[in-house]
């Protein structure tokens, strides 16, 4: 189920009735601010499961250290 231009424009023009020309920038910009930084967030969780994994990968085995 996704938005169409209809449903995309009430919401806007609702938001614009509910906080006015002055707000409505500034609203617009937090929640840009809060995908940006929720991907943000996406983007890190990998890169450190990632790295996670490459620590595993590299943990020396039984018959690693019997070789020493």
């Amino acid at each position: 189920m996704s938005l169409g231009i209809w449903q995309i424009a009430l919401i806007v023009l609702v938001i614009f009735l509910f906080f006015g020309a002055g707000k409505f920038p500034r609203v617009m910009e937090d929640i840009a601010k809060g995908i940006k930084g929720f991907k943000k967030g996406m983007s890190d969780e990998e890169i450190e499961s990632k790295k996670d994994d490459k620590i595993i990968d590299h943990v020396p085995s039984e018959k690693d250290k019997t070789k020493d």
